[in-house]
């Protein structure tokens, strides 16, 4: 309410116009975080008005041109949660055209040319979720060129690092779902190697922790759809013991608890089709135990009880078999 005030007081004030952007921006966070995307979508939305104004009436303000692109991918983020795909593409091309505009007006700026980078994969990630692959594929490539100079650039700049092996990750995943398992295992691999570095420098690093543990987990899944259960298990255990400590040291953390239970899901697959039964029957309800834990602390959300019928149902099939 006061930056509110002042903006209304003053509007021709274009700092406090800006203050008033970012408040709004951050509650819409807050209301994100809860799920609550239609508030969320208007909380963004009243930032884009205002910083489409600013944007307007000071064109050559390039903090001006990076906020009002923030604000469309903001926008773009609630769109694409909500399964609105079309109107996510056009909230994140805007935002890629300033970005483009912003790079190549000062290729030296590592932070212009990270959002664009950043704008490339928003893209590929609506065309993936379209079903088009090949387009996908070409933004992804065009994230790790840009990735992939700044981590060059900077090698000692752990976020450009890690960057890079988020473009690896997402090239992976399209030639996973094209079929091209030898390319995704190599792209798999590249990451891994990038996140192993990050997470050895820095053990107490959480994130690069489960950046590791996904990208043992994704090179698992690909080793399966090869039909390379031993390798998988290899995997799949290298993750579940990444999760494992992470769960352990902060056992108030949904997302880390989560993570493990689909961890043990992971392995128990695995076994399961090796034949070990037993073992694989004690995972699924490991990790059926931690979902059902997480459900009652968080009874709005609409996942874990898909979560818990996923168990179910692996726990369903196993059990005769088990009994035979």
């Amino acid at each position: 309410p006061i930056r509110q005030r002042w903006a209304e007081a003053a509007p021709d004030n274009a700092q406090w116009q800006r203050d008033l952007s970012v408040s709004h921006d951050n509650i819409g966070d807050v209301q994100m975080a809860q799920g609550n995307l239609t508030a969320a979508l208007a909380s963004y939305q009243a930032s884009l008005t205002i910083r489409q104004r600013l944007a307007e009436a000071d064109p050559d303000n390039t903090q001006w041109q990076r906020d009002l692109s923030v604000s469309h991918d903001n926008i773009g983020d609630v769109q694409m949660a909500q399964g609105n795909l079309t109107a996510a593409l056009a909230s994140y091309q805007p935002s890629h055209d300033i970005f483009a505009r912003l790079a190549e007006a000062d290729p030296g700026n590592a932070q212009w040319q990270r959002d664009l980078s950043i704008s490339h994969d928003n893209i590929g990630d609506v065309q993936t979720a379209r079903g088009n692959l090949t387009a996908a594929l070409a933004s992804y490539q065009a994230s790790l060129e840009i990735a992939t100079r700044l981590a060059e650039a900077d090698p000692s700049n752990a976020q450009w690092q890690r960057d890079l092996s988020v473009s690896h990750n997402n090239i992976g995943d399209v030639q996973t779902a094209q079929g091209n398992l030898t390319a995704a295992l190599a792209s798999y691999q590249a990451s891994l190697t990038i996140r192993r570095r990050l997470a050895k420098a820095d053990p107490s690093n959480a994130q690069w922790q489960r950046d590791l543990s996904v990208s043992h987990d994704n090179i698992g899944d690909v080793q399966m759809a090869q039909g390379n259960l031993t390798a998988a298990l290899a995997s799949y255990q290298a993750s579940l013991d990444i999760f494992a400590r992470l769960a352990k040291a902060d056992p108030g953390n949904a997302q880390w608890q989560r993570d493990l239970a689909l961890s043990f899901g992971r392995v128990a697959m695995t076994e399961a089709q090796q034949q070990m039964h037993d073992n694989a029957l004690r995972l699924f309800r490991d990790g059926r135990n931690i979902i059902a834990r997480l459900m009652e602390n968080l009874p709005e959300n609409a996942t874990l009880p898909k979560d818990v019928a996923w168990f179910d149902k692996q726990i369903g099939s196993l059990t005769p078999l088990r009994k035979s």
